[in-house]
C-alpha cells in the first residue's frame, strides 16, 4: 500500500517537512518508520498527536489496529493551543 502523510504545525517542525510518501499497511508502521526518519523530536510529537486517516478521526483506537487503504492520506496533528 502506498499513500501520504502530512504533518501540521509541531509535528511539521519535528519533521522538517510538510508531507511525505509512505508504503505501509497499517498506521503503527507507518508513524514508526516516520519516527525512524526524522528521530526523537517527531516521537515525541507523534506521542501526544492525533490522526486523521482520509479525513475520518482514529480517536482512541490503536493505530496498530488500523488498516490503510491504498492512496490513503494520514494526517498528523498534534495538541493546539488556543481556543
Amino acid at each position: 500500500m502506498s499513500g501520504l502523510i502530512r504533518y501540521w504545525a509541531a509535528a511539521k517542525a519535528a519533521a522538517g517537512i510538510a508531507e511525505e510518501p509512505f508504503e505501509d499497511e497499517v498506521l503503527a508502521d507507518v508513524l514508526t518508520a516516520a519516527v525512524a526518519r526524522h528521530g526523537a523530536r517527531l516521537g515525541e510529537v507523534v506521542r501526544r498527536a492525533s490522526f486523521l486517516v482520509d479525513g475520518t478521526p482514529v480517536g482512541r483506537r490503536d493505530p496498530a489496529d488500523v488498516r490503510l487503504p491504498d492512496g490513503a492520506v494520514v494526517e498528523v496533528l498534534p495538541p493546539f493551543a488556543g481556543g
